[in-house]
């Protein structure tokens, strides 16, 4: 089954992309309906990078729906300048074992229409042994209060380089009146 969702939001691509590498916002998004705590030995990490991020999962923050092991992949060499967060985890334990495929991409892309903004597209492709159809509505539902919560926080997100991307490298100090190089003291 599948669930299909497209909107624009109120930020720039390059902060949506940031954002939805941030466990904090899933886990903001997620709630009040579903709680995630993190099986990592240090918690989830400030951003998420490619590859397995084991986590466990409440609904509604009381009832335990079981493990479920979260594969992040990117793809940011698009000829289109699509950036995509695809998950492609699997259930573990309890109730979200019964989901046998997990497929879900998250695609951020300038507005269209130049607005500065972003197009955000998110599909989620599952099956759930005998239960797909059952489960339908709920992950549908779900999907809805997700992007929901990702509309209300869009506008609050920002990218600022320095201090959100550890890869940053500051530009050179500027010389002061001396011609020396100013530098920071500890």
């Amino acid at each position: 089954m599948r669930v299909l969702l497209k909107e624009i939001l109120d930020c720039t691509p390059d902060a949506a992309w940031h954002a939805i590498h941030s466990p904090a916002v899933f886990r903001e998004v997620s709630s009040p309906f579903m709680a995630v705590e993190s099986l990592e030995a240090d918690g989830f990490p400030t951003r998420w990078e490619p590859g397995e991020h084991p986590a466990v999962f409440t609904a509604l923050g009381l009832v335990p729906m079981g493990t479920q092991v979260i594969r992040l992949a990117d793809s940011t060499h698009r000829p289109d300048g699509v950036r995509i967060l695809r998950d492609t985890g699997r259930g573990v334990s309890g109730a979200l074992s019964a989901v046998t495929l997990w497929d879900h991409r998250m695609a951020i892309a300038p507005d269209p229409a130049g607005t500065g903004k972003t197009l955000y597209r998110d599909q989620l492709i599952f099956r759930g042994r005998p239960a797909t159809l059952a489960l339908w509505p709920t992950f549908w539902a779900f999907w809805q209060w997700r992007l929901l919560r990702l509309k209300r926080l869009a506008p609050t997100w920002q990218h600022d380089v320095g201090i959100d991307d550890p890869n940053f490298v500051p530009p050179a100090q500027s010389a002061d009146s001396t011609g020396t190089a100013e530098t920071a003291r500890d």
